[in-house]
């Protein structure tokens, strides 16, 4: 006879520290793949197609302008995101969050350009870059915490950096891929359709990083804070963020706006700057991205190594000062127009971002305690993408309208570069937080 009572074997979820840094990975090189297919599309595509009846670096502001709505939408989506990180647990958030920036990007694919539907073309850019930006929002904080949380004191910013490496890996992903396509076809083909193709590939890349999210365990901290929080009254973890750890989330954000102006100039603006301002081939541009993502995705965890070894704040100092200085040399080095001294900017510039990287996974999760980590971290990370990163390209462009020299757009990297070096100063070393008792409200001295 047949055994009926057997039971369907249950699948393991996995608690291997390896596995769960690659699902974190997958997850933040998808959604940033998809965040920064816009912003090298509106570069070379949207400025043509959405806003074509513009002057050429107007049409440009424009589209970039198109790709700040995705940051303005980046803090509701931490505190709401945030909120069912801290109360519903940080894998099931991360699989909602990577569910919506897969379809808004998909559906971009789709989009018929303002030749076609006039104003509803950017209209509807705007609401799926909306969309794009609230996934985003929820995505960073789970990916850190769900590494950071699952232990490894001793190497905490070594795994908690891998997820940093999918901001660059996501660039590298979309600048190739439209480089690829841009090589493949005649200009107007790849105007008409072939840029569709890389934002049709992102509903590929969310299975695979769907895939590899479903089959990872909950992270222990969050559900021994989930224990010691039943029967209580709970209130909303922003409020609680808001009102009791203010200080570190002003703090946490302002170590970055060195880092996140320089990535969006080094690795965006600078499409623009070679193509428009310099007059040289879209490939100079693009190449060169490319080559200084990959140095900073082989970067961000040798850094990483070393801020388990010798604390945060020192690759902290070192990068914000490098910022200043390297803030003058990229353009120095781009106005060349040598193909080669290029290619040092932009690799010099994302190698200092690499650095940054590699301890603002650690860092940022050692400020808050548990039950509303999610949240306090996600807030601090897109305050400071919201102030620096999404003005960034504007600012740069507008700078360089006005002063017609990229020196301009250095001096202005070099003051985030200064404040990034100023909160580090104020900063304490965090290397030796124990992530189970941060203590409530603790100060960013204390």
């Amino acid at each position: 006879m047949t055994d009926t009572s057997v039971q369907p074997t249950k699948r393991t979820r996995h608690t291997s520290l390896p596995l769960i840094a690659a699902s974190s990975l997958a997850g933040t090189a998808v959604e940033w793949y998809d965040f920064f297919l816009y912003g090298t599309a509106s570069a070379l595509v949207f400025n043509q197609l959405f806003f074509p009846d513009s002057e050429p670096l107007v049409g440009t502001m424009l589209a970039f302008a198109t790709y700040a709505v995705g940051f303005v939408a980046r803090p509701i989506g931490a505190a709401v995101l945030g909120h069912y990180g801290d109360r519903k647990g940080r894998r099931a958030t991360l699989i909602a969050s990577l569910l919506l920036m897969g379809t808004a990007t998909f559906l971009i694919a789709l989009l018929p350009p303002y030749s076609a539907i006039g104003l509803a073309a950017p209209g509807l850019l705007v609401l799926l870059r909306l969309v794009q930006g609230f996934a985003l929002g929820g995505e960073w904080g789970g990916a850190v915490l769900l590494v950071s949380e699952h232990g490894d004191r001793t190497r905490r910013a070594f795994w908690a950096s891998w997820p940093n490496v999918g901001p660059p890996l996501g660039n590298l992903m979309a600048a190739g891929a439209l480089a690829a396509l841009g090589a493949a076809m005649p200009e107007d083909a790849f105007l008409a359709w072939g840029w569709r193709i890389a934002f049709a590939l992102s509903a590929l890349l969310v299975l695979i990083g769907l895939w590899l999210r479903l089959y990872v365990a909950e992270t222990p901290l969050f559900q021994q804070a989930e224990a010691a929080q039943a029967g209580r009254p709970q209130r909303l973890p922003a409020g609680q963020v808001i009102r009791d750890h203010w200080r570190q989330v002003v703090l946490a954000a302002a170590t970055r706006f060195g880092e996140n102006a320089g990535f969006y100039i080094f690795s965006l603006l600078v499409i623009t700057y070679v193509t428009n301002m310099l007059g040289l081939d879209k490939s100079i541009g693009l190449t060169s991205v490319m080559i200084g993502q990959g140095v900073a995705v082989v970067a961000i965890p040798l850094f990483a190594v070393l801020a388990d070894r010798r604390g945060r704040r020192p690759i902290y100092l070192g990068a914000s000062i490098a910022t200043i200085v390297w803030s003058f040399a990229f353009f120095a080095l781009l106005d060349t127009k040598n193909t080669a001294a290029i290619i040092v900017a932009v690799a010099g510039g994302l190698l200092i971002f690499a650095a940054f990287s590699s301890v603002i996974g650690a860092f940022f999760c050692e400020l808050f305690p548990t039950e509303v980590r999610y949240t306090g971290v996600s807030l601090a990370y897109n305050l400071a993408s919201v102030l620096a990163g999404s003005l960034a390209p504007i600012i740069a462009i507008a700078l360089y309208t006005r002063f017609g020299t990229g020196y301009a757009i250095g001096g202005y990297l070099a003051a985030m570069g200064v404040i990034s070096l100023a909160a580090t100063l104020i900063a304490r070393e965090t290397r030796t937080v124990d992530l189970a008792h941060v203590p409530p409200g603790r100060s960013p001295r204390d």
